[in-house]
């Protein structure tokens, strides 16, 4: 079965990774290209919203802009001028769900959400809170005036409104968003804002040359990727990279430590160092690495890296030829652009959670974090079209891509697979098994073992095939922090 079954979705994906090109000259998919061949049967991730074909679009979109690097630097085999790409069902369903299947020493590397981090009652429906970090809960539990636990959490919530609750929290500094349907989210000011956008927003500013690439053996083989993201949709996109054949550097803050979870499915295909920007050393180091990166793909809020002379302007006047992703909850427009915001946030906010309801009134789930996955292979997906494009066209290249408008996105393609006019209500998809999908059994093909500096890491393999051949993790898992802050010699 070829990607033309999703002519819709990845040929859309598709025309959006190229924002600087009118739309009517990149529509459908790349001529000449090898097909993308799926395989495998449908249902491994049921939902009342298409998840599954999503997933589908947005990895096979960034196995596409890898083919297409692969052909412009010479690196395509086989007498058809470029490398078949391929994609299974169930690999990719397993790989949106890699936080869950991932195993340090054959034992969970940590919860996937913090008991505060969940959907409450409120005096007038529900709202969603976020305190995976100890920053995050502390502001939770400040905005609501209750003890850390849940008892104390829901008797505060219960006497408040969603919308009271959620902008309390905000407030506070802490994440939260009371639980919308989509026609109230689309009425309001930061829903319009999102509907406003592109699924890709970008640029290009002149001045720099094309850098031109020999070939190597992968796909993004010689390229410098500085990765500034956490949790998952940035190390998703950085990972990927990664796999693809980038030498990929993770800087983090010293004072906030990543998540148990994520200091491992977040480091795969990656190196890792602490780098203090706030000191002077910390920034000089990071302006050393940025003077020898190609790509810069970074998961600040809008605006927040302009406190590090890191602003649009001044990266392509100090760092021409870089190309830049930005990913963020919410975009940088509208009233929402400097708030924070995770899947689950977002999916709650902008009516994805009413939507997934399996009687109208609770609120339900998507069968993976597929905001944040999604997101992140159309991030790797830009980060590759961005190099091509700078190698013909030179230019610092920008795009930016947000949470929020990857869910815009997902909704308006339900509007044409069987959403009810009337009521809004998605058809439940007509699929075997729970709403979380296949378990770790379902998903063993697709496991591999690596050595971590805890011991064994078992994690999912990434996801896709260039001409018979399967991606992998390119070495040893990296200990979180461990590395110098330096670009790999050769």
């Amino acid at each position: 079965m070829s990607g033309q079954l999703w002519p819709g979705l990845l040929a859309h994906a598709w025309t959006a990774l190229d924002p600087d090109t009118d739309p009517a000259e990149t529509t459908g998919l790349p001529a000449g290209l090898g097909v993308l061949w799926v395989s495998g049967p449908s249902g491994q991730l049921p939902s009342r919203l298409p998840a599954e074909d999503t997933a589908i679009a947005c990895t096979g979109a960034a196995l596409l802009a890898a083919a297409v690097l692969a052909t412009q630097r010479g690196e395509a085999s086989g007498s058809r001028g470029s490398p078949a790409a391929r994609l299974d069902r169930g690999h990719v369903a397993a790989a949106f769900r890699s936080e869950a299947h991932l195993r340090v020493n054959g034992e969970p590397a940590g919860p996937g959400f913090a008991p505060l981090s969940r959907f409450w009652r409120t005096a007038d429906g529900w709202v969603r809170t976020h305190g995976n970090y100890p920053w995050h809960r502390s502001a939770l539990v400040r905005a609501l005036r209750c003890a850390d636990d849940q008892e104390s959490a829901a008797a505060a919530l219960a006497g408040l409104g969603a919308r009271e609750a959620e902008e309390a929290v905000v407030s506070a500094g802490g994440v939260a968003a009371a639980v919308r349907r989509e026609a109230d989210w689309r009425a309001e000011p930061a829903g319009r804002a999102v509907a406003s956008a592109r699924l890709v927003e970008g640029a290009s500013a002149p001045g720099a040359s094309p850098r031109v690439r020999t070939a190597g053996a992968r796909p993004a083989s010689g390229v410098r990727v500085l990765d500034l993201t956490r949790v998952i949709a940035g190390p998703v996109a950085t990972r990927y990279l990664g796999a693809l054949g980038a030498d990929v550097l993770r800087l983090d803050p010293p004072d906030r430590p990543e998540l148990p979870l994520h200091a491992y499915d977040g480091l795969l295909g990656k190196r890792s160092a602490l780098v203090d920007f706030g000191t002077a050393g910390g920034l000089v180091r990071l302006h050393e690495l940025l003077s020898g990166a190609d790509v810069l793909v970074h998961g600040y809020r809008p605006q927040a890296l302009a406190r590090f002379g890191l602003t649009p302007h001044a990266l392509a006047e100090r760092h021409p030829g870089l190309v830049v992703v930005s990913l963020s909850a919410w975009g940088s427009g509208g009233p929402w652009g400097k708030r924070r915001g995770f899947d689950s946030i977002v999916q709650a906010a902008t009516g994805i959670a009413m939507a997934e309801s399996g009687d109208g009134e609770r609120p339900g789930v998507l069968p993976c974090q597929l905001l944040d996955h999604g997101t992140g292979y159309l991030c790797a997906a830009a980060a590759l079209r961005g190099l091509a494009r700078q190698s013909v066209h030179g230019g610092t290249v920008f795009r930016e891509l947000s949470l929020a408008r990857t869910a815009h996105w997902l909704l308006g393609m339900a509007e044409t697979a069987g959403r009810d006019p009337a009521t809004g209500a998605a058809e439940p998809a007509a699929v075997p098994g729970d709403r979380a999908g296949p378990g770790t059994g379902a998903s063993l093909p697709w496991l591999t073992t690596l050595h971590g500096a805890g011991g064994l890491v078992t994690t999912v393999r990434p996801p896709g095939q260039f001409d018979g051949e399967p991606l992998s993790w390119p070495h040893t898992l990296t200990r979180y922090g461990g590395d110098q802050a330096a670009w790999a010699a050769g």
